[in-house]
């Protein structure tokens, strides 16, 4: 961990990221939170979450367009500045006591299309910063840090609204965002890859999704996602509560859990510092399937003693699924499309969750709250296995440019691993290196 840092380049991003993300996470408790002692209702929280999501998922493919087409860190420096006057714009608007709803709604959309370039900018600058031999070790690095962020920004996000004020918490992330962009300042990404002439935006958006669906390893693994976590994923974090009531008599329940699974994330993350499968994406599909096995057990209700440790294990196996994802894309998308497929990854993934969020409530009233996360936990898991079926997935192989110094390389490479695949190129001079 130490040793990735040692590249100045990284480790500013890496400072950046783990201010921002810190802020990122406590947004969501503290609009809730915020909303809430206001007197709003349950549906004005979910118009402004959804005045976020929408037009996050919209811009993404345009973000990932512009995030290949110009210097990655100039477009997150950008995205930074913007999100920090918003947030700076509504945390004035909630120490004047002039907030409303309208306000809330009309920033977080405005918030959610800045959010939608800088996604795919950060995935694609990641490898820039790095040699391509610890491409691993800097995503690994980075999914520690979100995943600790997701135990630091609630908590944080929770003293602030109740203790201070929720301005000073939406100000405290504003903060983060100026943070980011004085550390991306100095950033020089290296070069990776072949200067492409650039074309119109639909061309290139066109050229994005030919890359994903001629890869069977990428446009599978992105459908099973899609599905996975519509089925898996929203009913647990709308069921979660509810099921835990039912099952073990307490909604505590369901917080312990999710603290098991989000400990299980963190060391993850760390075990994906170091460990480099021979067969990465087959060995992460195989592991995702913990996930919705620990779902299954929890709605079924079996003892805890079984449920957190499985959880745990869950966690792990979603980090490092991750990891070895992110650096596969690293590895084997060409670097000026990197971007526009990490885009229609987001995209693809996060598609019909917002669907999943609202059929959740509904279904549960029809059918009972533990049958439909149960019969969500089994469609997931049947989708994720499903993810092993293309032979590409199985047999893709790391980069033989990617390992350590005096490690075997792979004999051979899965289809769709083929030379034009490979992200790494002579040795050029770092002028222009801003750019991919």
């Amino acid at each position: 961990m130490t040793q990735v840092l040692r590249h100045p380049d990284f480790r500013f991003l890496f400072l950046g990221q783990t201010a921002s993300a810190i802020g990122e996470r406590l947004v969501v408790v503290a609009l809730a939170l915020f909303i809430t002692e206001e007197g709003g209702s349950a549906t004005d929280l979910g118009v402004v979450l959804a005045a976020h999501a929408i037009p996050l998922v919209g811009f993404l493919l345009l973000g990932g367009v512009w995030a290949d087409r110009l210097p990655r860190h100039r477009v997150m420096i950008a995205s930074d500045v913007v999100r920090f006057a918003l947030h700076g714009l509504l945390a004035a608007l909630i120490f004047a006591d002039a907030v409303e709803i309208w306000h809330l709604v009309v920033i977080e959309a405005l918030y959610g299309t800045a959010e939608a370039f800088f996604r795919p900018a950060y995935t694609g600058l990641v490898p820039q910063t790095v040699p391509e031999g610890e491409v691993q070790q800097a995503s690994a690095l980075t999914a520690f840090v979100n995943n600790v962020a997701e135990f630091a920004g609630p908590a944080l996000a929770t003293a602030l609204v109740l203790g201070v004020g929720a301005g000073w918490a939406f100000a405290l992330d504003a903060l983060t965002f100026l943070v980011s962009a004085a550390l991306l300042l100095r950033v020089r990404p290296r070069a990776r890859g072949e200067v492409v002439e650039r074309t119109s935006v639909l061309a290139e958006l066109r050229e994005g999704w030919d890359a994903v669906r001629s890869r069977a390893w990428v446009w599978v693994t992105i459908a099973v996602l899609c599905l996975a976590l519509m089925f898996g994923i929203a009913p647990w974090y709308v069921l979660g509560a509810p099921v835990a009531e039912e099952q073990y008599g307490s909604t505590g329940v369901y917080g312990v859990v999710a603290a098991a699974l989000g400990a299980g994330t963190i060391a993850g993350a760390l075990l994906g510092v170091r460990w480099r499968p021979r067969h990465p994406m087959r060995l992460a599909m195989l592991f995702a399937l913990a996930w919705p096995v620990a779902m299954a057990l929890f709605a079924a209700g079996l003892p805890l003693a079984l449920v957190v440790p499985a959880t745990v294990a869950a966690g792990a196996a979603i980090s490092l699924f991750d990891v070895w994802w992110l650096t596969a894309l690293a590895e084997r998308i060409p670097p000026h499309l990197l971007s526009r497929v990490t885009a229609y990854d987001w995209m693809g993934s996060l598609g019909l969750v917002p669907l999943g969020y609202l059929a959740a409530g509904p279904l549960a009233d029809r059918l009972g709250a533990v049958e439909v996360l149960l019969g969500g936990s089994v469609i997931a898991f049947l989708a994720l296995g499903l993810g092993l079926l293309p032979r590409e997935t199985r047999m893709l192989t790391r980069s033989a440019a990617s390992l350590p110094p005096g490690s075997t390389p792979p004999r051979t490479a899965a289809s769709g691993s083929a030379p034009h695949d490979a992200t790494v190129v002579p040795p050029r001079s770092r002028a222009g290196s801003s750019g991919p």
